[in-house]
Parts: structure tokens; sequence; C-alpha cells
């Protein structure tokens, strides 16, 4: 018994004693006149005015990354196409439009514009976009700075000028930013550079002006393609976007995923797919979407489509009073 009351007594002490030195721990600060004090609240005070200074310029990690996500989310005005036709600086939307897949669950469905897509990492440290700059598929259909492209003259052109099939042209974004413009660009695939999932061509914004930066348009039905050559673009039409350094479609890789800093997007690359019959397949088709002149959508796109022929025909037969 006596063996046993010491034992409990010396857990007592031992457990009273932890107690006590937590407690001093928890109470142990610069103001306790203990140690290096004056040093401990000369650092608190220097810390807390770098922190006011940066504060007040706009210099803090949280307010970098709030700029960064306004501009590039910033809401803009597509132009509006008043003969049907895309010109030269005309702002545009590079939509590639849903089709249907056997294993649909397994893709991102809807129509994925293409996205301006900074990396993550960068995002939550700058203000600034980094060179070079991703690309992405996403699944928004409202124009923002990260998804809106100019059109732009490669040679010669003239702003207003209608773009045609087989002319060079130049597609630059801004991303919300005034005074600063990055065009699309690719080249060939090196072990160095090549898409993220895929390993094939990668696609890319850049501040460098070359010849990498031109691209074309061809009309998706090979048959018809050189009778359609030199004939202006309609808007909001499939078209083929070729690389004219390399000769490679713009494609979207809807059953590749990239885990982004606006969620989860599809890959973007410059690769032609053919099917059986040496025809580009829909992942390389493309629109060159417009605005909608009327106030209540921002694209064509959000237009309801109009009623079949054949719906049209049996309205008229039935009259305004059939049931």
């Amino acid at each position: 018994m006596a063996t046993g009351t010491l034992t409990q007594a010396l857990a007592r002490g031992s457990l009273f004693a932890g107690e006590l030195g937590t407690m001093a721990r928890n109470l142990y600060g610069p103001r306790v006149r203990m140690g290096n004090w004056n040093e401990d609240v000369y650092l608190e005070e220097e810390l807390m005015k770098d922190f006011l200074a940066k504060r007040d310029k706009g210099q803090l990690l949280i307010q970098r990354n709030r700029r960064l996500k306004e501009n590039l989310l910033r809401q803009m005005q597509l132009s509006v196409s008043e003969d049907g036709y895309v010109h030269y600086g005309d702002k545009v939307m590079l939509v590639n439009p849903d089709h249907p897949e056997t294993e649909a669950h397994l893709l991102l469905g809807g129509d994925l514009s293409l996205c301006m897509t900074p990396d993550e990492m960068q995002a939550h440290l700058s203000d600034d976009l980094e060179v070079p700059c991703g690309l992405s598929a996403s699944q928004t259909k409202i124009p923002v700075g990260r998804n809106t492209f100019t059109i732009l003259c490669a040679a010669g052109e003239v702003i207003g000028q209608v773009l045609r099939y087989g002319q060079n042209f130049r597609l630059g974004i801004a991303g919300g930013f005034e005074g600063r413009m990055l065009y699309l660009s690719s080249d060939h695939r090196t072990l160095m550079r090549s898409s993220k999932r895929s390993w094939l061509q990668e696609v890319y914004l850049t501040d460098e002006d070359s010849y990498l930066n031109c691209w074309q348009a061809a009309f998706p039905d090979p048959q018809l393609r050189l009778e359609y050559e030199g004939f202006p673009i309609p808007a909001n039409a499939k078209i083929l976007i070729n690389h004219c350094h390399t000769n490679r479609g713009l494609v979207a890789h809807r059953h590749l995923f990239l885990r982004t800093y606006f969620g989860k997007e599809a890959e973007v690359a410059a690769h032609t797919y053919l099917d059986s019959h040496r025809v580009e397949k829909p992942k390389n088709h493309w629109m060159l979407v417009t605005g909608n002149p009327r106030k209540d959508s921002s694209t064509m796109l959000d237009l309801p489509e109009p009623p079949a022929e054949d719906t049209r025909a049996l309205e008229q037969v039935a009259g305004p009073g059939a049931q």
C-alpha cells in the first residue's frame, strides 16, 4: 500500500510539473522580461512595420493574387459582325464546339473556349503574366479577359478588312491588362518542350512577334477546301485553325484534364487528327465567336436555335387555332 501511494504521489507531482511547464511556455513572450526580450520586441515591431508598408503599397501576396484574378476575369465586349464575317481587329472567342462522344462521362463536355492559363504557383506569387504563358480549354461561355482574343494582321493587312481562308493572321490576347499583348504561338516538339499531358506539339502565349505567331483558317470539308480558298470566313462557323510554321491543327483534348488556377480544364495542343476518310476530327474544329447585338446575351452562342424547316411547315398547316 505504501509503495502504491508513493507511486501515485510521484505521478501526480510529475503531472503537475508538466502543467506548470505548459503554462509557462504559453505565458512566455517578449513582454516577459527574460532573456533577449528587448530584441524580440524590436523584431516584432519591424515585422509589423514591414507588413504595413507592403499592405499600403499593395505588395502582399493576397493583394497581388486578387489583382491578377480581377484582370483575368474582367468582363469583355466581343465585336459584333454586321456583315456576318470576321475582320482583322475583331475581338472574338475561340470555341471548340460540343460534339457527341462514345465515352462522354470521361470527357469535358459542352462548348470549350480557348483560355489563357497562368501557372498556378506563379499566380499566387505575382500579379503579372508570366512569359511564356500556358493555355487550356474551359467550359465558360462568358467573354472575359482570359478568353477574349483579337484577330491581328500578319503582314500588309488593314484593320477592318475581312479575314479570308488561307490568309495568315495572328491571335493576340491582353488578359485584361492594359498596354500588353501576348500572341498565340507554337513550335516543333522537342525533348524540352511539349504539351503537358499528350506530349504533342505545345501551344503557348508569348510576347515575341515572329512567324511562330502566324495561323491560317481552312474549310472543314476537304473536298471543298480549295473552292473556299480566298473566300471570307463567316463568323460563328466551324473552321480549322492550322499553324503556318508546322502545319499542325489547333486541337482541344477533352479527355486530358489539367489542374489549373481556375479548376479542371482540358489540354490544348497543336496536332491534326484524321479519321479513316482523311477528314479532320471534331476535336480540330473551332469557331470564331462574335458578340451578340442583343442586350440579353453576350455571345452568339447564347442565341436559341431556329426551328427546323419541317417543324415550321407543320405549324403553318396546323394553323394558330390548332390544339
